[in-house]
């Protein structure tokens, strides 16, 4: 039973209705600061994973390779023009207009929290996990960040932000469907070197939601594919 990719995206839902409902009533120095702590807490978290890492060369020429294949096929571009078709009929279905007056504002908050939400290093590893040990605490911790992160960034994004648990659950049930099939096959460094590259990702998440700077994230994530054949090749012909 996927009760901790069940209680993630209830969570997002929630706590996206939530803040998409309260609105400007959540006072505006809590709205901006918050974010701050969020995107803080996701570097904090990425950090704790990249130090599990087992062969960096093979992680970042991983990343690399990724990100240039996320920028050749305009991934973060794919999830933005989505985004864009989705927030109006989304916005008009619940009596309302997105609060952003920022589209390029918009977008960046946007998908940083998508990613933060569906594909961070610790939903993915949290999913596996969970799907191979029946273990869900790792999810169920990630469930606390998540609602309250929707919640403030849904007051200024609006219901949208509610409509990332279809994704995120999609994604995560994929994984925890699949944990039987990957787990048995990587090894202990294969899995470390995976963990550090969700790390290294939820780092520049991290930085994008603060503000300090805005990382491609998105098209960072083709990189999670290949780390794992990466490191195995690694560690069987150089390492």
């Amino acid at each position: 039973m996927p009760i901790g990719v069940i209680v993630n995206s209830a969570a997002v839902l929630l706590g996206g209705l939530l803040g998409a409902v309260l609105g400007t009533r959540i006072p505006e120095r809590l709205r901006q600061a918050l974010p701050l702590t969020f995107g803080a807490a996701s570097m904090a978290m990425g950090v704790n994973y990249i130090v599990q890492m087992k062969f960096l060369p093979a992680v970042v020429l991983s990343l690399i390779i990724g990100a240039g294949a996320g920028e050749l096929i305009k991934f973060e571009k794919g999830i933005e023009w989505a985004a864009g078709k989705m927030r109006g009929p989304v916005e008009r279905l619940f009596g309302g207009e997105a609060s952003s007056e920022n589209q390029a504002e918009f977008m960046a908050q946007f998908v940083g929290i998508l990613v933060l939400f569906c594909a961070s290093g610790t939903g993915i590893f949290g999913a596996l996990n969970s799907g191979m040990t029946g273990d869900h605490t790792v999810l169920l911790a990630k469930s606390i960040l998540d609602f309250f992160t929707a919640a403030i960034f849904a007051t200024s994004l609006g219901y949208l932000v509610a409509t990332i648990c279809i994704p995120q659950f999609v994604i995560l049930l994929g994984l925890f469907l699949s944990a039987s099939l990957i787990l048995p096959l990587a090894t202990t460094a294969m899995i470390a070197d995976f963990t550090a590259l969700g790390g290294m990702i939820m780092l520049a998440t991290g930085l994008r939601i603060s503000g300090i700077k805005s990382f491609p994230i998105a098209n960072m994530l083709p990189s999670l594919l290949i780390v794992m054949p990466i490191s195995h090749l690694w560690a069987t012909f150089i390492a």
